[in-house]
């Protein structure tokens, strides 16, 4: 049981806050609509998981290369390859039909988000920049999980700086295969496209995008308007200290393996988000 509960992954359940997002930022917070979006939380957990164990079962011999993942339960043997099939087609099979159920908006993002992951895992994360690229949409589909549930429109902004914020992570993540590479241990060969300058050069870029994109968020005349607010460009400071915090830890630490345990462990970032999320709900909602 426990090395099924580790071929779940549900540390990486972390990601699944964003589904939260909507909710949190329309500042109307009903029991129903809190309600109805744990739900959405609940089931993209179920179907991420399904993800996972393909991911793994796809990848069973370069995992068994890889100095960490080596340990996994499908590259360790600890998980038959018949229990990991049986999982996949349970899970996903329940969270598509609870959701058809209950919501068919809802129904149509796991939908899309399952077979996008199913074609990365089986080709598309071999082509270097796609590869990136349908991780962040997993994230922007997320935000779609929630708002289906809230019948809330998603801002342009929120959009934006979750696929941006997605896309520095996963380049982040893609430095530390480069690594282990440079350093003569095999990892996976979606990395082949890609260099340390490369990816180097890419996170310098995607952090500048990253705060421009926000400040310009906190001073738009829209923004301004609904949220009835000209101050939120102060919690600028506090994206840019994350920013520079996780650049930190993996330029000067290189540990960019795993963003969801990086924000699990690390009490500086733990810090500065909680700041971010005070300063910005103190300065919008006048408290």
């Amino acid at each position: 049981m426990k090395n099924i509960i580790k071929l779940l992954r549900p540390h990486q359940y972390v990601k699944n806050i964003f589904v939260f997002a909507p909710l949190l930022f329309s500042f109307n917070y009903v029991t129903k609509d809190i309600i109805n979006v744990t739900i959405a939380f609940v089931l993209f957990s179920i179907i991420a998981s399904s993800i996972y164990i393909f991911n793994d079962l796809m990848d069973i011999e370069e995992d068994k290369k890889h100095p960490t993942k080596k340990g996994r339960p499908l590259a360790s043997g600890k998980v038959s390859k018949n229990v990991a099939i049986t999982l996949i087609i349970s899970l996903s099979s329940m969270a598509l039909i609870i959701s058809y159920l209950i919501n068919i908006n809802l129904f149509y993002v796991l939908l899309f988000y399952f077979l996008l992951n199913i074609a990365y895992s089986i080709r598309l994360k071999h082509i270097t920049i796609i590869d990136i690229f349908i991780i962040s949409t997993g994230f922007v589909l997320r935000l779609f999980a929630g708002a289906s549930m809230i019948d809330n429109n998603l801002s342009m902004w929120i959009i934006i700086m979750t696929f941006l914020l997605a896309l520095f992570l996963a380049v982040a993540k893609r430095r530390d295969d480069v690594l282990l590479s440079a350093k003569g241990k095999e990892t996976r060969k979606n990395i082949d496209g890609y260099n340390l300058e490369f990816v180097n050069a890419v996170m310098v870029f995607m952090s500048g995008v990253i705060v421009v994109s926000y400040i310009l968020y906190t001073v738009s005349s829209d923004v301004i308007e609904r949220l009835e607010t000209q101050y939120l460009y102060l919690t600028s400071f506090f994206v840019i200290l994350g920013i520079m915090r996780y650049m930190q830890i993996t330029f000067v630490e290189e540990n960019s393996s795993s963003p969801t345990k990086i924000v699990l462990k690390d009490r500086f970032l733990q810090i500065t988000i909680i700041f971010w999320l005070f300063s910005f709900f103190i300065i919008v909602k006048g408290v």
